[in-house]
């Protein structure tokens, strides 16, 4: 059986996937890097944080928005400190209203009172990812609520340029450019028909490395929910003929989903607040702790990235009991995972921590037969493939020895880049992966074994 061991690997394979023997669509490099991320910060902030509002109408004063004392600094500390490694903001919402002096618009920072109409919190949000090793990326809605020129051909033309304010470098490199499908009307009751081969194409013109969300991507797939919770069962394969961000999006269960037979590589990103709404209100409190790491485990655990949306206040901070909640929620996990029972035993290329070696099978329903160094408590079962190389597990089971008798202790559908089970606890130093059906031999990364107590 072979086995590879490669640290470069993600970068050649990612480049030649097609003639190296990968089955199926395949993620780009950037897909990969992306996924490889797990967890990422949304901040929501914008005119919405001072009048309480969640779609602002876009007729608010610009004055409106004047955060009392802006620390992004303090949000990109919070993000790095929890765990996670990049930071999306609301660079336009429904609104219009822009956090950067978008030449496009006067409904921006450049309009009100705040640092005198210098103000840019891209310029101030981008410097701070930088210091603190974050990635940085942008939602511009294309819905906009002020513009006077939405629900007219023109406007797309002014949407695009509003995008190249943002992305021609000046913010340097965005790792997501999120958009969402939301379409109202305009003056007149005129409903904007979208150009999105013109917002991709200037995009990939200037970020080529941006991973683009929407309902049908190309790069990433809203999972069909705000409550950070994928389907059981996740390809991260995607057909989109037909189908269009917003109305004219797939059904919900296929965005939870997928498709088995998807010609698109667009996996699942799960948004969800950490508070009940999106943007900060005073009135709201944010989840525990162990909610988050519920969501986590329905995220992150079922082949999605998981976006969780921290609002900053009217001061433009992260509040402090956000960041507490976020510091437990990091302590919950590194104790959930903090002993990988599996590491040492063999087949050592699937339990050495290491994402970058992997082993690739000859048959559909191989078994993986985990020999532990000595007989451990355990109830969690983490399990990876080498997405490089495609997608290919559809069912397996997970077995262990006790007793002198094997019983299976869990089961499932679809793994991809990473699928957390727990199980009831049960004694053993012998457990097997029983592939049950596999669209191809699968490439398998990483098994690891976990006694999951918080």
């Amino acid at each position: 059986m072979k086995v590879i061991h490669l640290l470069p690997v993600l970068v050649i394979l990612c480049g030649c996937m097609r003639n190296s023997g990968a089955y199926g669509p395949v993620p780009t490099r950037s897909q990969t890097e992306w996924q490889l991320m797990e967890y990422n910060m949304f901040c929501h902030f914008g005119p919405n944080t001072f009048s309480g509002q969640e779609w602002g109408s876009g007729s608010e004063p610009e004055d409106l928005f004047c955060p009392a004392d802006l620390d992004c600094r303090q949000w990109a500390r919070t993000a790095r400190d929890a765990g996670m490694k990049g930071i999306i903001i609301t660079a336009k919402h429904h609104d219009g209203f822009c956090l950067w002096p978008n030449p496009e618009s006067a409904h921006s920072v450049a309009s009100c009172s705040w640092r005198d109409g210098a103000g840019d919190v891209l310029r101030e949000l981008s410097d701070a990812c930088a210091e603190y090793g974050l990635k940085f990326g942008v939602y511009i809605s294309p819905w906009d609520r002020n513009d006077p020129s939405y629900g007219t051909p023109e406007y797309n033309g002014k949407y695009a340029r509003t995008l190249r304010s943002v992305l021609d470098g000046r913010y340097g490199t965005v790792f997501e450019q999120w958009f969402d499908g939301a379409c109202g009307e305009g003056p007149g009751g005129k409903r904007q028909v979208y150009d999105w081969d013109l917002f991709h194409r200037t995009v990939m013109e200037l970020q080529p490395g941006a991973v683009m969300f929407s309902d049908v991507g190309p790069g990433c797939r809203w999972v069909g929910n705000e409550r950070g919770r994928a389907a059981e069962t996740n390809w991260s394969r995607l057909d989109t003929a037909g189908f269009t961000p917003g109305t004219g999006a797939p059904p919900v269960d296929t965005l939870q989903s997928g498709n088995v037979y998807g010609t698109a590589w667009i996996p699942a990103e799960a948004d969800v607040s950490i508070r009940p709404g999106w943007f900060w209100k005073e009135s709201e409190s944010p989840k525990s702790a162990r909610e988050l790491m519920q969501i986590w485990l329905d995220s992150v655990g079922r082949n999605s990235l998981l976006l969780l949306n921290v609002p900053p206040d009217t001061r433009g901070r992260i509040s402090a009991a956000d960041s507490l909640v976020l510091m437990d929620f990091r302590a919950l996990r590194e104790k959930a995972f903090a002993e990988n029972l599996a590491s040492g035993a063999r087949p050592a290329v699937l339990t050495d921590g290491r994402y970058d070696s992997f082993r690739p099978y000859s048959v559909k329903t191989p078994v993986v037969d985990l020999r532990l160094q000595c007989s451990r408590l355990l109830n969690c079962v983490v399990l990876q493939e080498y997405i490089p190389m495609g997608q290919r597990v559809a069912a397996f089971e997970v077995q262990a020895k006790s007793g002198g008798v094997w019983k299976t202790v869990a089961s499932g559908t679809t793994i991809g880049y990473k699928r957390i089970l727990l199980t009831d606890p049960v004694k053993t130093d012998r457990v097997r992966i029983r592939v049950t059906s596999s669209l191809a031999p699968p490439v398998l990364s990483e098994v690891a074994l976990y006694y999951y107590e918080i």
